[in-house]
């Protein structure tokens, strides 16, 4: 991990082609807006998380904020730090500091994370300004940390402040928000890039204006105003409590003459508005008392900011034109919930699930009950089932319990598996559109210490040979077009003790010829020699340089194959090692005294990929401590696993060079 940047680097763009007249701001002015807003700037590097192949995947990202607060309060887009496991945040200082996700509000893309301060110093900050105060043209500067790199500044001008995805665009959608339904971006000419996501939009006051979050060529930003506001709630409540009355609305239509008013869309069964009595096709003309104007699509998020501002709970009044009468009516509002419930791992069913929202189940036609199914581990146990259950499926009882959510059936299963080392099969009810289903899941863990089968040991010759085609035994002169060509001998066993050398080629065993008819008969040889009892001396017929003579030789019993060598699988990190194997050494030339533990497999997106360690490290310590084997390992990752330290330090051996990987964990999530 990187811990301090190369420096901080201000290159200033001024690109000012937009503002036909306009005067172009001092040296001094943006020296000095850019003074007091740098201090505040951060690097944000995150580990975050999601869903696939019915696992929980990390990733490494990168975004920008800045600090709010001299508590060390930060803020920055949700898509950058609202997933994260793990927060570090390089300051204008380079210093590197560790941060906690303090809240997140999906619907406006805004998170709060707070630096770890436990010499309770003060840190610089940069406050907010009043974005309502922009103005096409008015000089902004982008300022971050673009692609990662060291922070930077860039300059434009405000180009629209009230920026909507038209018609022909795809919605912009996080955890199924559409952020766009609130938002009105502030369009600038600032040049933006991947890793400015989260950093301010700052006014020559050195003030925040906005938050930068999408760049379409054109340069969005949140308006500063509304982060700023989302912020607080953030840090006050750890949410933003908003209100939902279950109606949408569409600007009136283009060949009315209406002026006032919004047209209704539609209300959802079942919501305050659909109890009341509205319907699609009323002009709504007031909300909560205040009068509502939606005739352009710029309009809908101020109306939609109006209904989800008002306290969850209150009465309101919703005055509607319908075929020339005006109608009141009454509603008490709800509170408005996520789109999506946060998805997580269920280790025991092989499959990521979450628990249903009201408006996921409304979606879905169903009530607001059970554990959707997002992603399913091919081989696991859901997906060994007959009938399998898949994505989109929805587990509404286990065992003849119903199931409420997540924790309900993570709780269940927990009561299941306990002290149970075999697979648990269980009755599983789930829903597919509308029909209702039934099947058993054997819940299982993944087993992290694996002792293979051990088939039968059989006599052995130790040396590594190539079948020979006719046509390269004629070419190697061999007589009878037959044989095996010897390509390794190894090291310290009979073979090489009877004078076996590579390059002979074996043409009989105790006067039996061997026969090959093509590359493909590499079994042959080994077959033959399986007949023999471990031990027996035999008398293999060589053909050597254009001459023919007699090895013998005794067979020994056949080393352990790889397939067989003790396993360990590290669960949380993700990843799985296994002895040093016999042909693991003659490969790789090592000798007896070489310890250690062989990485067989590395799971994507886990800790231990995100560490970098790799499949065919052999690991040889662990925090400075030798690995003898995959016992005294496992008892290592143990007391680990039990002590939760921040860094894992690895000593590896990759090829020829030596390695040393750091694994970083999140000790506090679920895997």
């Amino acid at each position: 991990m990187i811990r301090f940047l190369a420096g901080v680097a201000v290159a200033i763009l001024l690109s000012l082609t937009g503002a036909a007249g306009a005067a172009v701001p001092s040296t001094e002015s943006v020296e000095a807006a850019i003074a007091r807003v740098k201090p505040a700037l951060v690097r944000i590097h995150v580990v975050a998380v999601s869903q696939r192949g019915g696992r929980e995947v990390k990733f490494e990202s990168f975004g920008s904020g800045v600090i709010i607060g001299a508590e060390g309060h930060v803020v920055t887009n949700h898509h950058v730090a609202g997933n994260a496991r793990q927060i570090f945040c390089t300051l204008s200082s380079r210093e590197e500091v560790e941060a906690d996700l303090v809240a997140t509000d999906t619907l406006t893309d805004i998170a709060v994370i707070k630096l770890r301060n436990p010499g309770k110093r003060a840190f610089p900050s940069a406050r907010f300004g009043d974005s309502s105060q922009l103005r096409v043209g008015t000089p902004v500067l982008a300022m971050g940390s673009p692609l990662a790199l060291s922070q930077s500044v860039t300059m434009g001008i405000v180009s629209n402040t009230e920026i909507v995805f038209p018609k022909f665009m795809s919605r912009f959608t996080l955890d199924g928000e559409d952020v766009g339904s609130i938002v009105r971006w502030i369009g600038h000419d600032a040049v933006i890039f991947g890793g400015n996501s989260g950093g301010p939009l700052v006014n020559l006051e050195g003030e925040i204006v906005g938050v930068n979050e999408v760049n379409l060529g054109l340069s969005g930003a949140i308006p500063g105003n509304l982060a700023n506001e989302v912020a607080g709630h953030l840090i006050r409540s750890g949410k933003v409590s908003r209100s939902w009355v279950g109606l949408d609305v569409q600007p009136l239509l283009e060949g009315s003459d209406q002026e006032k008013g919004a047209l209704v869309s539609g209300t959802i069964e079942g919501s305050p508005a659909g109890r009341a009595g509205i319907l699609p096709g009323d002009r709504l003309l007031s909300f909560d008392g205040q009068p509502v104007t939606v005739r352009f699509r710029e309009e809908t998020p101020l109306f939609n900011r109006l209904v989800m501002g008002v306290p969850v709970g209150k009465e309101v009044e919703a005055v509607v034109l319908r075929q020339g009468k005006t109608l009141a009516f009454r509603m008490a509002t709800e509170e408005r919930e996520n789109a999506r419930m946060k998805a997580v791992e269920l280790t025991h069913w092989g499959v990521t699930g979450r628990t249903l929202s009201r408006g996921a189940a409304r979606e879905m036609k169903r009530e607001p009950r059970g554990v959707l199914v997002t992603t399913v581990r091919q081989g696991g146990p859901v997906w060994q089932a007959r009938p399998k259950i898949s994505e989109n499926d929805v587990i509404v009882e286990i065992g003849g319990k119903k199931v409420s959510g997540v924790e309900a059936l993570a709780e269940e299963t927990r009561a299941l598996v306990a002290g149970r080392k075999d697979p648990v099969p269980v009755l599983v009810t789930f829903e597919r559109r509308r029909e209702r289903y039934v099947t058993v899941v054997r819940l299982e863990e993944e087993k992290e210490s694996q002792d293979q089968g051990i088939e039968a040991r059989k006599a052995w010759l130790p040396a590594a040979t190539q079948p020979l085609t006719k046509e390269t035994a004629a070419g190697l002169g061999v007589p009878g077009g037959a044989g095996f060509r010897v390509t390794q001998v190894y090291a310290g066993h009979n073979a090489e003790k009877a004078g076996l050398r590579v390059g002979d080629v074996i043409v009989a065993l105790d006067g039996e010829k061997v026969r090959t008819t093509s590359s493909e008969d590499s079994d042959a040889l080994s077959t033959l020699i399986r007949q023999y009892r471990i031990g027996a001396a035999v008398t293999l017929a060589v053909h050597r340089e254009n001459g023919a003579i007699d090895l013998p030789v005794t067979l020994e019993t056949t080393p352990t194959p790889p397939g067989e060598m003790k396993r360990f699988r590290e669960g949380y990190l993700d990843f799985r090692v296994r002895e040093i194997a016999f042909i693991d050494r003659a490969q790789e030339g090592w000798d007896e005294k070489r310890g250690g533990v062989l990485v067989e497999t590395v799971g994507e997106g886990g800790w231990a990929a995100l560490g970098e360690l790799a499949v065919g490290d052999l690991i040889g310590s662990v925090d400075g401590k030798p690995v003898g084997d995959v016992a005294a390992f496992e008892k290592m990752m143990g007391t680990i696993r039990e002590e939760k330290p921040k860094r894992i330090l690895m000593q590896v051996l990759r090829g020829i060079y030596t390695v040393f990987v750091e694994i970083a964990p999140g000790w506090n999530g679920s895997t």
